[in-house]
């Protein structure tokens, strides 16, 4: 394998860098306007274009919607039939994304102002949540549970699920996952139809609040243009890692962690940061020893040689200050002191502390949901979580010994703004 090395201390690294992150700007118009003219066919359509687009992309064969639905027997069966292996997995895993979101639920809350007044929160869940789980190249029974069981856990009353089904196969384990969920709304629909079908509605399908899961390309500009009408959860972009390492890790699991996140797709991204060279070359020849073993070695050469790279640090803090600029999706800190140097990240989807702790924990069964932000939009956005299916209500409650105070503070700022209306109210309301 050819991949990448970069020297921080070389001259003209940051270019370098740069030119290795910049697949994140790209954006294929081909896709976009591909995307329009599915959502705009949808909007006007409805059901019959969404039997035709299952059709044309899909070779599903329907001749209603309501044929595309998956009844709960059909869940059921999935689960009972599913070796039991998988389905005490499916199970374990669950329950731990359970417990660890009903840790994130946020409350109501309420203050007294010095004056009295009461002001204060609500919190509510979403009505009506769209969840798109990807399943164009593979089955990701994971995806469903880290989408789904969130929403649940914020108390959303209604979720549909749309999952893609090509050729009519539906994959077992995502059935079983969905059984486990409890979620009583499946579509086997893929693709930006799907999208647009949550987003406005159709005959059959009542359009929702927020659509939430990754997808492909056609599914992020889908998701891209609907914005507004719904809201979303993010725009997901190909899967990354990024790893610092010390000579204190095993340089074998370290090629394997690599190697896990690149059999993702070509386009996703692995990064080694360290500053010991001679670790480097022992991860390069442990790589090299273990790619023949695996079962997606062209995708992960391929995913290595155009995106992925080994980085030579001065030291451990520029490594971190490297990962603070790239934002990865997953920041593994396979050093010894994991904790000390996690104080100096400050962008990171999900941070894997330790040598013992792989990023592939999280993809299934840590308890975090493994939807996170990427291409750098670490810097500004959170993983999916029990916040994304809840919203805040400002609550406030002047009480009479309380309301004059407010109101000449109201009263003034609005007068500097030229609000003659908004001074009038709130001096209306100013007692003698």
């Amino acid at each position: 394998m050819n991949i990448r090395r970069l020297y921080s201390g070389a001259v003209g690294f940051r270019k370098e860098l740069d030119s290795l992150l910049r697949w994140n700007a790209r954006e294929d118009p081909h896709v976009a306007n591909l995307a329009q003219e599915i959502i705009d066919q949808v909007r006007k359509e409805g059901d019959s274009s969404v039997l035709n687009l299952c059709r044309k992309y899909d070779k599903v064969y329907s001749e209603t919607v309501l044929d595309l639905a998956i009844d709960q027997s059909e869940l059921r069966s999935a689960f009972e039939e599913i070796p039991e292996k998988d389905s005490d997995a499916l199970v374990q895993a669950a329950n731990r994304i359970e417990k660890y979101h009903r840790a994130q639920k946020q409350g109501d809350f309420q203050i007294t102002d010095d004056s009295g007044n009461n002001i204060g929160q609500i919190v509510t869940a979403l009505d009506r949540v769209g969840v798109y789980v990807p399943g164009g190249q593979a089955a990701y029974p994971s995806s469903v549970l880290m989408t789904v069981i969130p929403a649940t856990v914020a108390g959303v009353s209604e979720i549909a699920v749309a999952v893609p089904t090509p050729q009519g196969q539906r994959n077992s384990h995502v059935l079983a996952a969905l059984h486990i969920t409890g979620v009583r709304e499946v579509y086997s629909i893929g693709g930006a139809q799907a999208v647009a079908a949550m987003a406005y509605g159709t005959e059959t399908i009542r359009k929702v609040d927020k659509i939430v899961g990754p997808g492909g390309a056609i599914v992020a500009a889908a998701k891209r243009l609907v914005y507004g009408p719904v809201g979303i959860d993010m725009i997901a972009g190909p899967s990354e890692v990024l790893i610092i390492a010390d000579p204190t890790a095993n340089p074998d699991w370290v090629a394997l962690d690599l190697f896990s996140q690149a059999e993702h797709g070509e386009n996703s991204q692995s990064i080694l940061l360290c500053p010991d060279e001679n670790f480097l070359r022992l991860v390069e020849e442990s790589m090299e020893r273990h790619i023949d073993s695996l079962s997606r070695k062209n995708i992960i050469v391929k995913s290595l040689e155009t995106r992925g790279a080994f980085v030579l640090t001065k030291d451990l803090e520029e490594a971190v200050a490297i990962s603070n600029i790239i934002a990865p999706e997953h920041l593994q800190l396979a050093v010894a002191k994991p904790r000390k140097l996690m104080q100096q990240v400050r962008h990171a989807g999900a941070i894997f502390l330790g040598v013992k702790t792989p990023e592939v924990l999280g993809d299934y069964s840590a308890g975090p949901s493994h939807v996170l932000p990427t291409f750098g939009t670490a810097r500004y956005s959170s993983p999916l979580g029990v916040y994304d299916f809840q919203k805040r209500s400002s609550v406030i409650e002047c009480v009479p010994e309380g309301l004059n105070d407010v109101a000449s503070i109201a009263a003034v700022i609005a007068d500097m703004e030229g609000l003659t209306a908004h001074a009038s109210a709130a001096r209306a309301r100013i007692r003698d």
